[in-house]
């Protein structure tokens, strides 16, 4: 009696092997390092990273370790060489400035056997990790206006195909068609409804114009693809500066947090995120009378022109861009279209050869000003055309364009890569987390951690003896198959989740708890020793899953509906949930068998 098979004694063992080795990758702590991204995007090659640590190494910088990770180069240092990682920054700064993107960061010190096992510790949160917090607002009402401005060159066009004579303003998210008969309103109205059948059409007060504007639902879909769009560019434009594990998450209706774990100088981070720079390609208008037609001011030299109101293609249609130079060597950024934007500017090059096209360069920019005594902030936006070119052939969706300086380019270019913002972000907070604040943060957790596990181990070992002792095994391996788990899914610990772990430390023995008092009830009634620890196992089961399914659910309530520290509390509430299953139950069950089963006993130290 007692006895598992073989088989599942060197499962259990395998498991605890397995996840052993997982966890271990975190003993060993981080250190300063420098991380590298080349600048289009493209991986870090070997040769690239040799070049690097020779460059550091001729200046008298001598690094821990140097290795290629997701295509970026990491360059390690001893722990606490803060002033060597700030040194080696500046100087591959500005050696490689027009090649690589350089950001301080902290890598993880495990021994390079350690990661060539493809083996990597649980990321930390900003909050552990100490890094960079920032907080932005999404302008909603101008990713309204952008899709308003959509509907009113669309409009125009319809109507002007249809040969219907009009004109279309737009006015605080309204559009105004206004028609040179009343007999044209209803045609208009079919126009307008075909070309989406969503908006709100109403007549005019003077009998012969039209007014537009989008329903509430459509409104909120373009918020909420303005919140998913800028999400995802934001993302992507970390991901270009070469940052490691980043989180870019919505909070509320119209903000976007974006957290940057080890990140030690924000300063060009933060002004890429917010940068909301593009491009747009328009025909100068050489008559000055076309419909729709504007005058832009020309940057530094460029001569201001009048364009076109039909853009030819924007920079949301870009899909690569590289910064470079010319042959005559002008700074330059190397544009590719997508599809669409590639067969308009083919149409547009084949049917205007020799005649001059412009490149507008557009942003939204934030400045404080003081008004009555107050300062407040006051949000504008600035086109300038950068270039002005002679068409002389015929060309798709492969060009270069100019006039702008060698950082422009290279920042522009970025951004192109990235994607375009559905709608300008402005930034509300801003926190840096230095690594000595979150180094505490982290001492303090685990020594929460420590505390509440042996005040367990202690009650546990005088209150059940050996039994106590086992279970004690139990609660350790739990510890390490949480720890294993979170390294293995990428899960990020953060203070709420150490809350988690502490919880479950707890938690984790009360299933044994259960196990123990109903061996002991078996053995004053007079059962055997042996009969008494099956029945204690088999008969406390159901009490035990009933208490973890229940604690399960609400936790994974919380995982569903919380917000980030919540989140983090419970997805190591879940884990450790599910892990104490296992070692409490099927764990100590195969040392109690390995320890008492199978034999004549006649007591048991329980």
């Amino acid at each position: 009696m007692n006895r598992y098979p073989a088989w599942l004694n060197s499962l259990v063992l395998v498991i605890l092997l397995v996840g052993i080795m997982l966890a271990l990758p975190n003993i060993y702590g981080s250190a300063p390092a420098v991380q590298l991204a080349d600048i289009d995007g493209a991986d870090i090659t070997q040769t690239q990273l040799d070049n690097y640590v020779r460059a550091l190494e001729n200046d008298g910088i001598k690094p821990e370790s140097a290795y290629l990770s997701d295509g970026r180069a990491v360059i390690r240092f001893a722990k606490g060489a803060i002033e060597d990682q700030q040194i080696a920054g500046e100087r591959l700064r500005a050696r490689y400035e027009n090649e690589s993107n350089v950001a301080l960061t902290l890598a993880p010190s495990m021994p390079d056997w350690v990661r060539e096992l493809g083996l990597n510790p649980m990321s930390l949160g900003l909050d552990l990790r100490g890094g960079v917090y920032v907080l932005l607002e999404v302008d909603m009402n101008t990713a309204v206006e952008n899709r308003m401005k959509g509907y009113e060159q669309d409009f125009d066009d319809r109507l002007r195909d249809a040969r219907i004579r009009h004109r279309v303003d737009l006015n605080n998210q309204v559009l105004t068609i206004r028609l040179q008969s009343a007999e044209d309103m209803e045609k208009a109205r079919e126009i307008v409804s075909a070309a989406d059948s969503d908006v709100l059409i109403g007549d005019g007060t003077d009998g012969k114009s039209l007014i537009v504007r989008m329903t509430e639902a459509q409104i909120k879909e373009r918020q909420d693809f303005a919140i998913e769009q800028n999400m995802t560019t934001l993302r992507n434009r970390v991901d270009q500066l070469g940052v490691a594990e980043p989180l870019v998450q919505r909070q509320g209706v119209d903000r976007i947090v974006v957290q940057l774990p080890g990140v030690q100088d924000p300063t060009e981070l933060q002004k890429i995120l917010t940068a909301t720079a593009t491009l747009e390609f328009r025909m100068v208008d050489l008559t000055g009378d076309m419909p729709g037609s504007r005058r832009y001011p020309g940057r530094g030299d460029e001569t201001p022109q009048i364009l076109r109101r039909e853009v030819i293609a924007s920079g949301d249609e870009i899909i690569d861009a590289k910064s470079g130079f010319t042959n005559e060597g002008q700074p330059a950024v190397h544009i590719t279209l997508d599809s669409a934007g590639g067969e308009r500017m083919l149409a547009t090059t084949r049917e205007n050869v020799g005649k001059p096209m412009s490149t507008v360069f557009i942003e939204w920019r934030e400045e404080s000003v003081t008004r009555g005594g107050k300062t407040v902030s006051r949000k504008f936006k600035t086109e300038e055309i950068i270039g002005t070119a002679t068409i002389r052939g015929v060309f798709k969706n492969r060009f270069q364009t100019t006039g702008l300086t060698p950082n422009e380019a290279r920042e522009l270019a970025v951004l192109m890569r990235a994607g375009a913002l559905a709608a300008p972000v402005y930034k509300v907070d801003e926190r840096t987390i230095g690594p000595s604040l979150g180094q505490d943060n982290i001492d303090r957790g685990f020594n929460a951690i420590k505390i509440g596990f042996l005040a367990v181990i202690v009650f546990m070992a005088v209150y059940y003896r050996w039994f106590g002792m086992i279970a004690n095994v139990a609660l350790l391996s739990n510890l390490v198959f949480i720890v294993a788990v979170l390294s293995l899914a990428g899960a990020s610990l953060t203070l709420p989740g150490i809350a988690g772990i502490v919880l479950t430390v707890g938690m984790a023995v009360d299933a044994n708890v259960l196990i123990f008092e109903r061996i002991r009830e078996e053995l004053a009634a007079g059962v055997q020793p042996q009969a008494a620890i099956n029945s204690g196992y088999e008969k406390a089961l159901s009490s035990i899953a009933d208490a973890n399914v229940t604690t399960l659910i609400a936790a994974i309530v919380l995982l569903a509906f919380g917000t980030g520290p919540i989140k983090g509390f419970a997805i190591t509430l879940m884990i450790g949930i599910v892990t104490s299953m296992f070692t409490a139950i099927i764990g100590t069950r195969a040392i109690v068998n390995l320890a008492f089963g199978g034999r004549k006993i006649t007591s048991l130290p329980v």
